[in-house]
């Protein structure tokens, strides 16, 4: 016998619809009656395309890209000549392309987002693609294969396109690229983790591993795991920074634990003020990293933070805050959009905290 579905019938969905619309109009009424003024989104503008030639697109088109190639001019000569200093892999007698090509052609994987080497392949051969290519880099003759520069990224050392990278960043921000997007005068880095690659083969030592599945079906998964540092604008720009693979190695071997975010994020802040002595950094983290030890690394760096705070973490800070904010409320509204967001703080909040290693007592204060 068939289950009785249980998807709702047309009527009940157009009651459901009906209640959001009650509930709505009563809530804009319940906010117009306190005074609030009621911003609606903009919609987008339901017109024809504003060019009325083909000369007049052409023409736009083309200021966009020139636009663009400014940019590009402008930097690549400084990264292209750091990038030829990197020792080349290969083997002499083999090379056809220059390694500088090479590269610029993996940016050029990445600035137009193609999904694959095999789509990169076919869209980037075509002979008009290559015609636009050529007009914006004149020294590039020809391109060279995809599995090539996977061959070249496989032998090469990456250190030396990080460091590449890092140095480009630096000189943006040395130029004031980004002064007009900073947060209290810092740069906000936010510091998150992602999985890449997942599978049940061990293609590699340093690989993290996992229990999935039920009981019947359980098995273990190998997968990759970087945490990422990147230059997060509040315009929505993001320039990423520095990447730190977990290895199963670098954790706890004598515990029984593989490498995790937290001992990650150790190496990962020792690189980040190595490479940025003097750079004031505002971090952005999520709720793992609310303990004793971040923060106190983040006051030892000179470093300011916002880190997400739930309910059910740091117990104490939470009652000292109860405490704090009922003598003293620091309070403020804001609309975002259709909503009302309401913000409360008090400032100077001390937090002690005492971790147990290896039988060693440690101990901290941090502020926050």
């Amino acid at each position: 016998m068939s289950k009785p579905c249980r998807r709702p019938t047309r009527a009940a969905l157009k009651e459901l619809r009906s209640e959001k619309k009650r509930q709505e109009k009563a809530l804009n009424a319940k906010r117009r009656a306190s005074g609030q003024v009621l911003h609606s989104p903009t919609s987008l503008p339901n017109r024809c395309s504003a060019f009325a030639t083909v000369g007049e697109e052409r023409e736009a088109r083309e200021d966009a890209v020139s636009k663009k190639t400014r940019l590009l001019r402008k930097e690549l000569p400084a990264l292209l000549e750091q990038l030829e200093q990197i020792p080349d892999p290969r083997d002499p007698r083999k090379r056809r392309h220059k390694l500088t090509a090479l590269l610029l052609y993996g940016l050029l994987m990445f600035v137009f987002q193609f999904s694959s080497r095999r789509e990169t392949n076919r869209e980037i051969s075509r002979p008009q693609f290559m015609a636009n290519l050529h007009l914006l880099f004149p020294e590039i003759e020809t391109l060279p294969h995809a599995d090539t520069l996977f061959r070249l990224l496989r032998d090469i050392d990456l250190d030396h396109l990080e460091q590449a990278h890092v140095d480009l960043v630096k000189r943006l921000i040395r130029g004031k690229s980004f002064r007009r997007y900073l947060i209290n005068h810092c740069y906000p880095i936010a510091i998150d983790g992602s999985q890449k690659v997942a599978g049940d083969t061990l293609w590699a030592e340093e690989l993290l591993q996992r229990t999935v599945g039920k009981e019947e079906t359980r098995r273990t998964q190998y997968f990759v795991y970087v945490l990422e540092a990147s230059l997060a604008f509040h315009n929505g720009l993001v320039v990423p920074l520095l990447s730190e693979f977990l290895e199963h190695a670098l954790g706890d071997t004598e515990a029984q634990k593989q490498d995790c975010e937290l001992r990650g994020f150790v190496r990962l802040s020792d690189r980040l003020k190595t490479l940025f002595p003097r750079l004031p950094i505002l971090l952005l983290l999520d709720g793992l990293y609310a303990n004793g030890p971040v923060m106190q690394r983040c006051l030892r760096a000179h470093w300011q933070f916002m880190i997400v705070l739930k309910d059910k973490d740091l117990s104490t800070v939470w009652q000292e805050f109860r405490a704090l904010h009922a003598l003293k409320p620091q309070a403020v509204q804001r609309a975002w959009g259709r909503r009302r967001q309401h913000f409360s703080w008090v400032n100077d909040i001390d937090y002690a905290f005492r971790v147990d290693l290896s039988s060693q007592a440690t101990h901290g204060q941090s502020s926050s």
